[in-house]
């Protein structure tokens, strides 16, 4: 599919391609430049044409990084970098949240692939310490991955599951105070290999979290490089053409104690895709979670739930068509008539053989006549290994009950370009969530922008990232320092080093790759965190709060009979008619898992008249005391 016929602002990125491609050390001022001009130009188109968007946007993010304390840099291998080949490395790392030390803030946890995981404590008002030191997640030159909190053991302490590449996975029993330790011999979860993420969700509803870890596919050799990574094949990018490099994902099963079993094949659970993510839902309503796993270079495969005794693939009857090349997925409910919505999106229908061949060459110049060959992708049928079921783009699949999930993302207004994962939150808290898209590949490719895609009252989704001041960043950064290379010294071999001398500073451009939002400074509105490719996290504070009076009411779900954290459950809150729903599964964004208080936006409304929570264990509980708003409640399971 030709991407410059993508609705949207798909399609324009894809047709400044001309303009913008891959950074070179003699343009790069210049690409900045240009850059930077065709964002305000966005900016002001979108100005204009939002005179008839009516979900409230008077509101703006400011860049609360230099005040949050945050020192935290992600750091990426050679091959995603200064040896940059096109292989899976590129994909990135999480970021998660979870209140670690009890003290009733939400901290933050960093992976990246070399240097140490960061582990920051939340002090409150938009500031945090770093703490990673003698709390033992550290995992130096780990080559990290994903990150997923959840209480595996109903202590009320959250544990830790990092994902590496070849470096084992680990699990990390919480202690308390902020202090960790490594239990992932004993609780038979160390398995090395080419790890993506970690789901924790209770399959067979027996009050224990149990443990889905999703892996990508062989796409490393054994040969080492600097800080410990192995060396990706050269055709890393078509390992999914070479069924000797099939690596499954895995199941594993919470037997209590802190031991998992490894019960994969036992649970019917076929799944031998390249697989970076899965969201979790109870699409049929029998009180069970199901499975939805996307694939990055294929067919994403539905799973439903047989009552805990095993997994059925109902793909073709929900979803007969999938995105080819999704990275993320998240069911929410866009449109509050109470079923869930499923939002994937699709970075690699974006990324085609042109763009990976000038990129190889960090070769910026793109002729007008083959300006077309960028935009068209041009992988042939030994690549797509079947595609005629396939989406070439995002897909959001409206629930329209009855088991039909209908394919919206084009009149929904939900194509974005280059998008790794989704956040959802009410960012307007007008009582219809909304959606962060962090997006873009950084060196060598072209700058492209994270979307903030605000809900028009359930119709459709409005473009507003520079209505809100998310783009252009509120730092005004376009390009960063990506390596050094010593051209008349080690490095002078180095291709990218021919005709150059002394030390030559190379650039890349920012992106982004996990995000999380949540109310980072307590007033009530919602925020968002990014973990950026390469270089420091964004931290963008709403002044929301300022802008409008505010009807919001956050709930922390605390399990009995149910698994402790809630995982599962399904929360209806009532307001003057309307009912809001969500579905706890701490799906927070890309390659991470949360323990984040469920936010409900109540637009104008000003008065609950019940909760109603199903509980994972089957347990229905209606609240009807305490119900005010602007307030974090606490629901703890009991008995209805």
């Amino acid at each position: 599919m030709n991407c410059c016929l993508k609705l949207g602002r798909a399609g324009w990125w894809c047709c400044l391609s001309i303009f913008l491609a891959g950074p070179a050390q003699a343009e790069e001022s210049a690409l900045t430049t240009l850059t930077k001009k065709i964002l305000l130009q966005r900016a002001d188109y979108q100005q204009r044409n939002s005179r008839g968007l009516t979900a409230f946007h008077d509101f703006q993010f400011s860049n609360g990084y230099p005040q949050s304390g945050i020192t935290f840099t992600n750091r990426v291998v050679d091959d995603a970098g200064r040896d940059w080949i096109p292989t899976h490395y590129d994909h990135g790392n999480a970021l998660a949240v979870a209140d670690v030390d009890g003290d009733g803030r939400l901290d933050l946890y960093f992976t990246t692939q070399l240097g140490e995981n960061q582990l920051w404590r939340n002090l409150g008002g938009g500031k945090f310490e770093n703490i990673t030191s003698g709390s033992g997640v550290g995992l130096k030159d780990a080559i990290c991955t994903g990150a997923s909190f959840a209480d595996i053991d109903n202590d009320g302490l959250p544990d830790l599951f990092v994902t590496t590449v070849r470096h084992g996975n680990h699990l990390f029993k919480n202690l308390g105070g902020g202090k960790f330790r490594d239990i992932t011999a004993t609780a038979g979860v160390a398995y090395s290999g080419h790890s993506s993420s970690a789901v924790f969700f209770d399959f067979d509803n027996d009050g224990l979290l149990d443990l889905l870890v999703l892996n990508v596919g062989v796409f490393t050799t054994d040969q080492s490089g600097p800080g410990g990574f192995y060396r990706a094949y050269t055709n890393a990018f078509a390992g999914h053409t070479l069924p000797e490099r099939t690596e499954h994902s895995l199941l594993y099963k919470n037997l209590g104690g802190g031991r998992f079993r490894e019960v994969t094949r036992e649970m019917n659970l076929n799944f031998t895709a390249w697989s970076g993510a899965a969201t979790v839902v109870d699409l049929n309503g029998d009180g069970y979670p199901d499975l939805y796993i996307t694939s990055m270079q294929g067919h994403n495969h539905y799973f439903e739930n047989q009552q805990g005794k095993g997994f059925l693939d109902r793909t073709a009857a929900y979803f007969p068509k999938t995105s080819w090349g999704a990275m993320h997925a998240k069911f929410f409910d866009f449109n509050n008539d109470g079923r869930p919505d499923l939002y994937v999106v699709d970075m690699h229908s974006d990324m085609n053989g042109r763009q990976i061949e000038l990129a190889a060459k960090m070769d910026p110049r793109i002729e007008k006549s083959k300006s077309e060959a960028w935009c068209t992708a041009q992988y042939d049928e030994s690549f797509l290994q079947g595609a005629s079921n396939s989406i070439f783009g995002n897909a959001f699949y409206v629930n329209e009950g009855g088991g039909k999930m209908a394919e919206r993302s084009d009149p929904l207004g939900l194509e974005t370009y280059w998008p790794w994962g989704v956040s959802v939150g009410d960012f307007n808290a007008d009582g219809y969530a909304d959606v962060f898209i962090a997006a873009g590949m950084g060196f060598p490719f072209r700058y492209a922008i994270n979307s903030l895609l605000l809900n028009e009252a359930g119709q459709r989704f409005y473009d507003s990232e520079f209505l809100l001041g998310l783009e252009p960043r509120p730092s005004g950064e376009v390009e960063i320092p990506y390596f050094t290379l010593d051209c008349s010294g080690a490095d002078r071999a180095h291709h990218l080093a021919q005709g150059k001398t002394g030390i030559v500073t190379f650039p890349g451009t920012v992106s982004t790759r996990s995000s999380a939002v949540f109310d980072i400074d307590d007033d009530g509105d919602l925020d968002i965190i990014t973990l950026e490719w390469n270089y420091h996290p964004q931290v963008l504070l709403s002044n929301l709060s300022e802008k409008k009076a505010l009807h919001y009411l956050k709930i922390k779900l605390v399990g009995e009979k149910s698994n402790r954290d809630g995982l599962g459950a399904v929360v209806k809150v009532h307001s003057g008619g309307k009912v809001f729903t969500q579905y706890h599964d701490g799906n927070s964004g890309y390659w991470a898992q949360s323990l984040i208080p469920l936010y409900f936006g109540m637009g104008a409304e000003t008065n609950l008249d019940k909760i109603e929570v199903r509980w994972p264990s089957g347990r229905h509980q209606t609240v009807t005391r305490g119900l005010d708003l602007n307030r974090l409640l606490t629901i703890r399971e009991s008995a209805d």
